[in-house]
């Protein structure tokens, strides 16, 4: 059995991964806020936790893995959306409008993670569908006197947790020292956090021993994750920036509320992302979604495999120029698996560099080898376990050009003029692919043909 180490936020440690139950590893993903399109950073941790689904089905068996990743469907943003709907004349009641404007949210999700080859999770639960489990658990936080209810508010007691703020690794008080904390009179302490909040007639709302409310966003997934995974499961994992508070406010509310539970034995963090080597920003015109790239012609394929060429724990910098490489690395991979069958299982390296915290670049590494050896059914089994080369995500390739005859024949002229110190032969072909609008790169690491935006399929040599 391949032993499968991973890094534990929590313990800052790579640990050995010893499943609570071999027979049902349980796995926890953030899911997104349902108010408009995902963006590339959103993308990330669901191709990296992805990757890991498909390493542990492979390792213990396709029927031992859950999978549950949520929708966060109750927030002031769709909120606001719905009320300006409802504003504009759209008929129906607000809790309609927000019930048809999170559908069609969730939608565009499915369809965004679906062109990034991203398999379904076994459960997306909605929190609005788990309202009555949120109440029921804060009662019971309020019961064992980890909460209190204060102006139709109730407030989580950050002091009755000890280990509160080991996740992030940092006390209370410096948290209160360096944070922005909310300052409102119904609170004992600045660090406690809102459970339930009242709405006024213009949100919505449910009825509650507190009052009309709704839940505040960390309750939620504590709910939704105790429902369908139970008090422990193996795997929570999420972005770097919801280590604090979101996780670490999950961590305390669920030990509190279930306190014979390890809730999460491991956390799993993802790096930020960053574009042509700044923070994406809408204030720095660099913001865009999954759907903006795709509209812009980048195959979903390609987007993923830039995705997984960092290391998750790494920050990554997408750039136009990694996503062309990406498509000349696939072109040129999809044209030596054509009309090949996979090997029946990944090779071992591929594997192992995938047990290793989830090493997709080093994975990526060894397909370059066997890319490099030919060997097309190796190539085919093993990207497949990163989710690349798949049926479903093969279907850009027809519209592009297939330059990988070009590309063997350019490389056999240039090995055969480094042997003789005549590269007549290469500097003509190259200029024949030149005139015919295809950018040439030759380096040490072979040769990449590129159809530029001149391109013409015409002029290309016979």
């Amino acid at each position: 059995m391949v032993e499968i180490r991973l890094t534990n936020t929590r313990t800052r440690r790579k640990e050995v991964f010893r499943p609570i139950d071999p027979q049902n590893v349980r796995l926890y993903l953030c899911g997104p806020t349902v108010y408009d399109r995902a963006h590339l950073g959103n993308a990330r941790p669901v191709v990296v936790i992805d990757v890991l689904v498909r390493l542990l089905r492979h390792l213990l068996g396709a029927d031992h893995v859950t999978y549950v990743r949520n929708f966060t469907d109750v927030d002031d943003k769709i909120n606001a959306t719905a009320l300006a709907r409802k504003e504009a004349g759209t008929p129906g009641t607000l809790e309609e409008l927000i019930r048809e404007r999170t559908h069609e949210t969730i939608g565009w999700y499915h369809a965004d993670m679906d062109a990034l080859g991203a398999e379904r999770p076994d459960h997306e639960p909605r929190a609005t569908d788990y309202i009555g489990e949120m109440i029921a658990m804060i009662e019971t936080l309020i019961a064992g006197g980890h909460a209190y209810a204060r102006d139709s508010h109730v407030l989580f007691r950050v002091r009755s947790y000890a280990d509160y703020g080991k996740l992030s690794g940092r006390s209370v008080d410096d948290m209160i020292a360096g944070a922005r904390v909310e300052v409102a009179p119904f609170k004992e302490d600045p660090m406690d956090f809102v459970l339930w909040k009242p709405s006024d007639d213009e949100l919505p709302g449910w009825d509650s021993p507190w009052g009309r409310g709704r839940p505040g966003w960390h309750i939620e997934c504590s709910a939704m994750s105790y429902e369908l995974l139970g008090e422990s499961f193996d795997i929570h994992a999420g972005g770097i920036d919801l280590q604090f508070p979101h996780h670490e406010n999950e961590i305390a509310q669920s030990c509190c509320a279930h306190p014979h539970g390890d809730f999460a034995r491991v956390w799993l963090h993802n790096e930020m992302l960053q574009v042509e080597g700044r923070k994406m920003s809408k204030s720095l015109g660099n913001f865009f979604t999954v759907r903006d790239l795709l509209d812009q012609g980048i195959p979903g394929e390609v987007i993923r495999f830039v995705l997984l060429s960092t290391h998750y724990r790494k920050p990554m910098d997408w750039t136009a120029e990694k996503a062309r490489e990406a498509e000349a690395v696939l072109r040129r991979w999809r044209g030596l698996v054509a009309g090949v069958e996979p090997a029946p299982s990944p090779a071992p390296a591929v594997v192992a560099a995938l047990a290793d915290d989830l090493n997709t670049a080093g994975a990526i590494a060894v397909l370059h080898e066997m890319a490099g050896q030919g060997d097309g059914p190796g190539l085919l089994a093993g990207a497949r376990m990163l989710g690349l080369l798949t049926e479903d995500l093969g279907g850009w390739i027809a519209e592009g050009p297939d330059l990988s005859a070009l590309t063997e024949r350019m490389a056999a002229l240039r090995a055969d003029a480094k042997a003789s110190k005549d590269f007549s032969a290469v500097d003509a072909l190259k200029q024949r692919l030149l005139d015919a609008g295809v950018e040439v790169r030759m380096s040490a690491a072979g040769v990449e043909l590129l159809p530029g935006p001149d391109f013409d399929a015409a002029k290309l040599p016979e």
